[in-house]
């Protein structure tokens, strides 16, 4: 039998054989954590009912007003790469649950502060990172204890829950408006045979300058935000409409080589106009034959899909013309309608059609509408119409209104609510302090790090508020303590009351989400040992 090789060692006058330099893991580790929980006290003084908005100027001169967690880190322009992933940190929320998106990065900063201190301690970032974990499941557990279940059927728990998103928003003053209309629009695209999926793509939200927020309405039905044509006296109203969705062009045809023809004298000329007079008065002929008397054209980028000459004709014909249709709203539009779209004159039929009993155009602040209702056989599919005074309000009621569907969203996919105010994270903090005393070594250490990490988000919510934060977390954790899970910040008193009785609520999902993808980037940062450039 072969003995075992033997390595010999180098003499030295010390025990330690080898010297590793770990300054420059450090430094980076360091650099990453730092510029991290930069980005998030950047938006940290965002957070809550009373949190403060932020002015972004874009490049282009464009000024933007909002408290969005998810729109300030998108519109900043970082850098640094460890930053970087706060800000996909923001985006991975708002896609999973919508609302949250400042939660999660004010989390992700509060968890490498206490990171920094664990490795100043000297204890490895595996053992950091695979404590997080633990602790990040055990927090789901926990969360999903405190929750309550919540029925489709339950509107009145559905409109606070979306009213507590729009709390903290610009447009917060109109909540008891635009948080019914959120629940409503939901509630009207979920399909009884899938009734845990929502589709937002299914609500459009149409935006039109002029009124004020008050004047956004729900409409059951579609709305263009385009006139119709009035070229030679083109119809403005159509009941009993019949309504074709074309992708064709109502024009003459053109080459497909790029080429020019010469006429050399009038006979000509008279015979191509001619044609061309028969070519479209031919086509109107087969739309009209149908019964066809409302035509949605799609934009051509080839070439006009209607000439003036066409609509004279339309016009004529008593059939009334939307053009310039968007390509991508085509999908959305036959859906609403039950119809289908039209590529080809040849395949003009009239079971291709929808059928409308109104279709009609109405003046609304300076620009006009078309409005379609009375669809017959409406496919599952809604438009919110929402208003506003200037641009910056309408585009911030826009944002706003997006995430108090998307909490309407997270209620229909996990039907549980729990309580706001910063109430479930010092349950959790004071639950994982608890359990982080029955385990040993440094995993209890990283534990109670954690526990400690999450009362930030109470602390802010104080701080923002303009009250006391110590204070305020002090007495949190008291009550929490004598049994009272559901006491939380009320900002608006200015004390801790029982935050379900005051209907601040929010779905299980967002508190969940927030957690587990905050744990998870925060693990990636600290794994990260070197930044390697590639030129």
């Amino acid at each position: 039998m072969a003995s075992p090789a033997t390595v010999a060692l180098p003499r030295s006058g010390s025990k330690t054989e080898s010297y590793v330099d770990n300054k420059r893991k450090e430094d980076v580790r360091q650099s990453n954590i730092l510029s991290a929980r930069t980005v998030a006290d950047t938006v940290r003084t965002s957070l809550g009912p009373r949190g403060m908005d932020k002015m972004i100027s874009t490049s282009s001169g464009d000024v933007i007003i909002t408290n969005d967690g998810a729109t300030i880190l998108n519109k900043m322009e970082v850098l640094q790469p460890a930053a970087k992933m706060l800000v996909e940190l923001s985006k991975s929320q708002d896609s999973a649950a919508g609302d949250g998106t400042t939660t999660v990065v004010v989390i992700a900063g509060a968890l490498l502060r206490q990171c920094l201190s664990l490795l100043s301690h000297g204890i490895h970032p595996t053992v950091i990172s695979d404590s997080l974990h633990k602790a990040a499941l055990k927090a789901v557990d926990v969360l999903t204890a405190m929750a309550v279940p919540v029925e489709l059927s339950d509107r009145e728990s559905l409109v606070k829950s979306a009213s507590t998103s729009l709390n903290s928003k610009v447009v917060s003053q109109y909540s008891s408006l635009l948080a019914p209309l959120a629940v409503d629009s939901v509630l009207s695209v979920v399909d009884p045979a899938k009734p845990d999926i929502v589709d937002l793509r299914d609500i459009k939200i149409v935006k039109k300058l002029g009124g004020t927020v008050d004047d956004t309405e729900l409409i059951k039905g579609l709305v263009f935000d385009k006139k119709v044509s009035h070229a030679s006296g083109g119809l403005t109203r159509m009941e009993n409409a019949k309504i074709a969705v074309i992708q064709f062009q109502i024009s003459p045809p053109k080459t497909d080589i790029e080429q020019s023809i010469v006429v050399s004298d009038y006979a000509q000329m008279d015979r191509i106009l001619k044609e061309e007079r028969q070519y479209i008065l031919g086509m109107i002929k087969k739309i009209k034959a149908t019964g066809c008397n409302v035509l949605l054209i799609q934009k051509s980028i080839l070439r006009d899909a209607v000439t003036d000459l066409s609509l004279h004709y339309l016009a004529k014909a008593k059939i009334l013309v939307v053009k310039d249709v968007e390509r991508d709203e085509i999908e959305f539009i036959t859906k609403t309608l039950n119809c289908l779209p039209i590529a080809n004159i040849e395949h003009f039929r009239a079971e291709k059609l929808g059928y409308a009993d109104l279709v009609e155009e109405l003046p609304v602040g300076d620009g006009k509408i078309v409005k379609i209702t009375g669809i017959k056989d409406m496919g599952r599919t809604t438009t919110v119409l929402v208003r506003g005074s200037n641009q910056l309000v309408l585009d911030e009621a826009e944002r706003s209104l997006h995430d108090a569907l998307c909490v309407v969203r997270c209620l229909v996919s996990k039907r549980f609510l729990i309580a706001g105010g910063g109430a479930p994270e010092i349950e959790l903090s004071r639950q994982l302090g608890a359990w982080a005393k029955v385990l040993h070594g440094m995993e209890g250490y990283c534990v109670k790090s954690f526990a400690e990490a999450l009362e930030v988000i109470p602390y802010t919510l104080a701080e923002n508020a303009g009250l006391n934060p110590i204070a305020i977390v002090t007495e949190l954790r008291n009550r929490h303590a004598q049994g009272e899970i559901n006491a939380g910040i009320n900002v608006r008193k200015g004390q801790i009351t029982n935050i379900l009785e005051e209907n601040v609520v929010q779905p299980l999902l967002v508190s969940t989400s927030a957690i587990t993808l905050a744990t998870e980037c925060v693990r990636m940062i600290l794994k990260i040992d070197d930044i390697v450039t590639v030129r």
